[in-house]
């Protein structure tokens, strides 16, 4: 049972294609978001105990059909979320292909087509980020959070030898790493995965712009040198999560070439603006990190996940994760090449890269500028039809993320008005959006255009969804 044979694998292939054609073509007539109902969901798993077996048509109309009706559905163009578009076709097929083939990249001489399209990758985002592509090395990772915690292990490294093998507690004074109040929280996980504890991130407060305050920055990293600690690490945002905000790239690199600190850049979601020429100098700066994290499966739209971490420094990732055993694959010793398993974190892990290089090779660069541009522009709209409506948008951001507050009514800023127009329409099924604060404190709406399928349609459905869920709202 574990391999279909003949006529009954060919019947569950055709109709597996049949399923992924109809959800291509028919995603946007459906809901975007599902009925929350756990009792519902496990009452319908209830009848699979295990102990016989299903028909695996059966199974597999399971599955097709409750995947439409319970999840949000992040490929619908009125999904106005959390970085999770509709992803690339050559993007799915991919995913098809390593599930098949099942490549194992802990070795090069088990995969070294896999790995080579790999380290091509590397090279090719690095240049297009600035990095001299002859020195440039990296990893693919599952997502933002690894290659973020990639990061940080790195720059530990760098800044502390000893720390590979002696560890935390070896090391003289408290290390800290800062970044900005708006940054990614992977940061603070990833300062208590790696033994730091997650106080040891230093948040930084933002401007006006909510862009990193970069006086606030070099203030503190005086105090705490003056005070015995050890700053080794600042991380900088390209596209912050609730609003879009591209820190100031080059002032950061600045501080952190005078104070000698590893400079990260988070670039998982806005770093696909060095795709387009005209919003590549909302990065200037970024070629000076020594690190970056830029995330395919957000705005280059491949299947979840395939995380990136670029570097400069091309011998670090070895000196941080290489462990040497006995019984792996030794055929490929002497070779130039990489052992994965040597330079990351993971071990046996997925071909994760090939969804990214099809969906790029048949798109291209200029696809993908075209593509993102669209984009850019459903964002603008957006905050004219907004503005025509009485919302007010309240960030400052040439990407496609707006956040707003309602200007018709005297609570139209409350975080309980705010949250119960988010609701209305999450629950209507009509659209999905998000409520936030901005440095922790401003309550607003959030809205993101990640989906190369929106169109203005789509924008003004949301307009007429967030109007409609106003009217439900009382005072």
């Amino acid at each position: 049972m574990l391999r279909l044979e003949g006529q009954e694998r060919a019947e569950v292939w055709q109709r597996l294609m049949a399923a992924l054609e109809e959800y291509a073509t028919r995603v946007d007539t459906h809901r975007v978001t599902p009925e929350l109902n756990p009792d519902k969901i496990r009452s319908l798993l209830k009848r699979f105990d295990f102990e016989a077996p299903v028909p695996p048509l059966e199974a597999l109309d399971f599955a097709v059909r409750n995947l439409w009706e319970y999840q949000t559905h992040t490929p619908h163009p009125r999904y106005y979320g959390l970085f999770n578009p509709a992803p690339t076709t050559m993007g799915i097929v991919a995913d098809a292909l390593v599930a098949a083939f099942n490549p194992q990249l802990a070795a090069w001489s088990h995969s070294p087509l896999a790995i080579e399209i790999e380290q091509h990758l590397i090279r090719a985002f690095g240049r297009r980020f600035g990095y001299d592509p002859a020195t440039t090395d990296g990893t693919f990772a599952s997502g933002g959070m690894e290659a973020n915690h990639t990061a940080v292990l790195t720059a530990l490294t760098q800044h502390f030898p000893e720390f590979a093998s002696t560890g935390v507690r070896a090391l003289t004074g408290q290390p800290l790493l800062y970044v900005s109040a708006e940054a990614h929280h992977s940061f603070h996980k990833a300062a208590r995965l790696c033994g730091l504890g997650s106080e040891a991130a230093r948040e930084i407060p933002v401007s006006h712009d909510l862009g990193m305050n970069v006086e606030a920055l070099a203030s503190q990293i005086a105090h705490d040198r003056h005070t015995g600690l050890a700053p080794f690490m600042i991380v900088a945002t390209a596209g912050t999560t609730n609003s879009g905000i591209v820190d100031p790239l080059a002032a950061i690199a600045e501080v952190a070439w005078r104070e000698k600190i590893w400079l990260h850049v988070d670039a998982a979601w806005g770093g696909a603006a060095a795709l387009v020429p005209e919003l590549r100098g909302v990065l200037a700066g970024i070629e000076r990190a020594d690190s970056i994290t830029f995330d395919a499966h957000k705005w280059l739209s491949v299947p979840m996940g395939a995380g990136i971490y670029l570097t400069r420094h091309p011998k670090i990732l070895d000196q941080t994760f290489r462990v040497v055993t006995p019984y792996m694959p030794r055929e490929a010793a002497g070779l130039d090449v990489v052992d994965t398993c040597l330079h990351t974190m993971q071990w046996s892990r997925r071909f994760i890269g090939l969804k990214v290089f099809l969906s790029l090779a048949v798109a291209g660069w200029e696809g993908y500028a075209t593509a993102l541009r669209h984009m850019v522009a459903m964002g603008e709209r957006l905050r004219h039809e907004l503005q025509a409506s009485g919302w007010e948008p309240v960030n400052q951001t040439p990407l496609p993320l707006v956040c707003f507050v309602d200007g018709k009514r005297p609570d139209g800023n409350k975080s309980a008005y705010l949250d119960a127009v988010a609701l209305e329409v999450v629950t209507s099924g009509k659209a999905w959006i998000s409520t936030t604060r901005l440095a922790g404190t401003t309550p607003v709406l959030r809205a993101c255009i990640t989906n190369y399928r929106t169109q203005p349609e789509d924008i003004t459905a949301l307009v007429e969804a967030l109007n409609w869920a106003r009217g439900r709202v009382r005072g």
